[in-house]
């Protein structure tokens, strides 16, 4: 069974950085895409960025271009996302997902997703 954690969330100031992680276990995160969504409060969940089975590929929302880093660890069984220059408005909960039957990497048919870990961004 696939399972995944997320973890790294927590209060930070704006313009502040944090780390969040995603550790799976079950699988080989090796087999699989990762992607990272967001639900802010109110809102619906969106894709922030993903990453490719061996890491060779990347994306990310224009929302995050520039201040932001998706990375994983195959080895550790961990993916990260690594986020600057904090905004208010990346307040909201940040769920990992995975993704086995593609090449590439998305933001749909995920086949498992993690519970989420809450990011508030606040003075």
């Amino acid at each position: 069974q696939l399972h995944l954690v997320e973890s790294g969330g927590g209060l930070v100031q704006p313009g502040g950085s944090l780390r969040l992680s995603c550790e799976v276990s079950g699988f080989s995160l090796a087999d699989y895409s990762v992607s990272w969504f967001r639900q802010a409060p109110g809102k619906e969940r969106e894709g922030v960025s993903c990453i490719t089975k061996r890491g060779g590929s990347t994306h990310y929302a224009d929302f995050m271009k520039g201040r932001s880093t998706i990375s994983r660890h195959n080895a550790n069984n961990t993916a990260y996302l690594q986020i600057s220059s904090m905004k208010p408005e990346d307040t909201a909960v940040y769920f990992c997902a995975v993704r086995g039957d593609t090449h590439g990497c998305y933001y749909s048919n995920m086949d498992s997703w993690g519970k989420g870990t809450l990011v508030i961004v606040s003075p």
